[in-house]
């Protein structure tokens, strides 16, 4: 341990490299340098307990050494995993998270987006429900990078926002298609409004028209528990019949789960339910909730990486698209009948 405050020179003798490379790494910058010395450089610096001053370093490289992380609802047990991804990234390289919450709302989505312009925050990583690819051009033009976490099907443009995204419409398909081969052809679906709905939904109907079943789809006002109770009560006090309910999220899943075992109806015998997020409460319901894994961890940390090659200049051009996995995991709420 160092008696004081531990400064780059410090870093740089004990890391064995120039003052001047440990300025680079701990400022963001340095594209050129290896990764393995910016590894020998971060560990130094965490070892002495150096802290730099943010302040002094913004007036001299114009960079902040922050990114936005801006998702619609924090309360959502899917985003803090996300969140998680995408700060093992930047605490890597000297960089801060910040969280910010829209609510989904398309005044919110802008304002934070003119916020982000005013170069508080070095680069934006999302969760937009209303904002399209050309809505971030003055964002990008003003040099502030943006990745965005995308749940339908993607290719990339002309325009330098990239996207991370898993093909929500193929896991809905994957999902309902379960269901139907578990003897189920009366399948119902709850969903919140905005943000992956069309998608999931589009999924789900497409999966019953190949087999030749009807589909049944509540929407409701929130991807929530409440949500998902109030869409379930719809479609029970209904004449439709279902004998599963495919949930847009797992929040919502939680919540038609409630609403059968207010109606005594028993979970998986007389109704399958399924969710779709994978969030940690998934596996601690009872039954424990059959669903869709995004992985969010490792969504976060390929959009983080994505944004920092492109802060650090080593990727450059129109944007791109990067499709991730999703796994479905099968567990009480479901069964043959």
């Amino acid at each position: 341990m160092m008696s004081g405050r531990a400064t780059q020179k410090d870093v740089a003798r004990l890391a064995g490299v120039s003052q001047a490379t440990v300025s680079m790494v701990l400022s963001g910058g340095g594209a050129s340098i290896p990764a393995e010395t910016w590894a020998r450089i971060t560990k130094a610096a965490k070892d002495l307990g150096y802290v730099p001053n943010r302040f002094a370093q913004a007036l001299k490289t114009s960079r902040s050494m922050t990114i936005a992380c801006i998702v619609p609802d924090i309360t959502n047990p899917f985003y803090p995993s996300l969140i998680r991804g995408i700060q093992s990234v930047a605490d890597g390289l000297s960089y801060d998270v910040i969280a910010v919450n829209t609510d989904g709302s398309p005044e919110r989505e802008r304002h934070f987006l003119d916020w982000a312009r005013q170069g508080r925050v070095d680069g934006v990583i999302g969760v937009f429900f209303t904002l399209r690819a050309q809505d971030f051009s003055p964002l990008i033009e003003a040099g502030v990078p943006v990745v965005r976490i995308e749940s339908s099907k993607k290719h990339g443009g002309e325009i330098a926002v990239d996207d991370i995204f898993v093909d929500s419409r193929a896991a809905a398909y994957a999902v309902t298609e379960h269901l139907i081969t578990q003897g189920h052809s009366r399948i119902a679906m709850v969903a919140g409004r905005g943000g992956p709905q069309t998608t999931r939904i589009e999924g789900y109907r497409t999966a019953l028209a190949t087999a030749g079943y009807e589909d049944h789809v509540v929407v409701d006002g929130e991807f929530s528990e409440i949500g998902g109770m109030r869409a379930a009560e719809t479609i029970l006090g209904g004449t439709f019949g279902p004998t599963a309910i495919f949930a847009a999220n797992d929040l919502m899943a939680i919540g038609v789960m409630q609403a059968l075992r207010e109606r005594n109806i028993e979970i998986p015998r007389e109704m399958a339910v399924v969710g779709f997020d994978d969030i940690s409460a998934a596996r601690l319901v009872t039954p424990s909730l059959t669903t869709v894994a995004q992985f969010q961890w490792q969504m976060g940390e390929r959009a983080a990486q994505t944004l920092m090659d492109r802060l650090r200049g080593e990727k450059s051009g129109p944007g791109t698209a990067v499709e991730m996995p999703f796994n479905l995991i099968q567990r009480g709420t479901t069964k043959a009948v």
